[in-house]
């Protein structure tokens, strides 16, 4: 049986990504937001750290905000797009799955990548390969997937691999 951790922060980057992702869930900054986001920020890490033995690394949190920014913008792009696609004609979607290859090893890494790319409209991370080297991404309209997957590790990715060495 696991032990608790002794700290209240067993991670204190996951409980930024933890209370980040959760404001940009809920879409709001008001105090019952801020405080659900709080106690979630405390909550999941220590029950991670309970159920998993890899604790998360953090590297550098530098690119945090810049890539905070780029999914709350790609959130927006992504609901006018999905907007756009649903209210015209069918025939324009076309809906697809691909298969990303992971260069960030880190499972909380990897964690986050899949909160952002399920949180972006349009996009859902279904499935993680065994060997944590391939993520299954439906896309709701997917024209290229190799630009797709490009966009991805660039966009979400390269900077979450700075944060989780």
């Amino acid at each position: 049986m696991k032990t608790m951790p002794k700290t209240l922060f067993p991670s204190p980057g996951f409980s930024l990504v933890v209370f980040a992702l959760w404001l940009l869930m809920v879409g709001g900054v008001a105090a019952g937001d801020l405080a659900m986001a709080a106690v979630l920020a405390v909550v999941v890490p220590l029950f991670g750290a309970r159920l998993d033995r890899e604790f998360a690394r953090i590297g550098t949190l530098r690119p945090v905000p810049r890539m905070l920014a780029v999914v709350a913008w790609d959130i927006v792009r992504s609901n006018v797009e999905v907007a756009r696609r649903i209210l015209g004609p069918e025939s324009a979607i076309t809906p697809g799955f691909i298969w990303v290859p992971l260069d960030i090893r880190n499972i909380h890494g990897i964690a986050a990548l899949t909160s952002m790319i399920t949180l972006t409209p349009g996009t859902v991370s279904a499935a993680l390969s065994e060997d944590r080297r391939y993520l299954l991404v439906h896309c709701f309209n997917l024209k290229d997937a190799q630009a797709t997957i490009d966009e991805i590790k660039r966009r979400y990715e390269a900077p979450l691999m700075e944060v989780f060495p």
